[in-house]
């Protein structure tokens, strides 16, 4: 019904080996920072990757159609997974490129009265930023 009234549907299936799956999971019982990612529904899926395998299997055959594909997307490797969805999806949207309306920022204007407050009467969140990456 919706591709008949012109909509674009299009479906992706992210692909993750069991092998990778599993380091993942391993991965984020063993991180604090990651650790919420891990669900009981994740651990509990890890006896039923069989199951779910074939219940993927009968859904691509029961819904898997011309007018709407599933498209499958390798994602052992999250960031091309990613690029390549990306790239992808562009493909499928009809589009003609349009340049944007010029945009004048005016000139600030002159600061006659104001002058900033001292740094040190307001509380400023700490920036952890430049610690990223240092572990």
């Amino acid at each position: 019904m919706l591709t008949e009234e012109g909509i674009i549907l299009i479906k992706y299936w992210f692909s993750v080996s069991d092998a990778v799956q599993e380091e993942r999971f391993h991965s984020r019982q063993n991180d604090p920072m990651r650790r919420w990612k891990l669900s009981d529904t994740d651990v509990v899926s890890i006896t039923k990757w069989e199951d779910y395998s074939r219940a993927k299997d009968a859904m691509f055959e029961a819904t898997d159609h011309a007018y709407a594909p599933w498209w499958t997307i390798e994602s052992d490797d999250k960031r091309a997974a990613r690029l390549n969805t990306i790239s992808h999806l562009l493909s499928q949207v009809p589009w003609e490129p349009r340049q944007p309306p010029k945009v004048d920022i005016p000139p600030r204007p002159a600061a006659d009265d104001y002058d900033r407050p001292d740094r040190d009467r307001y509380k400023y969140v700490p920036d952890h930023a430049a610690d990223v990456g240092k572990k």
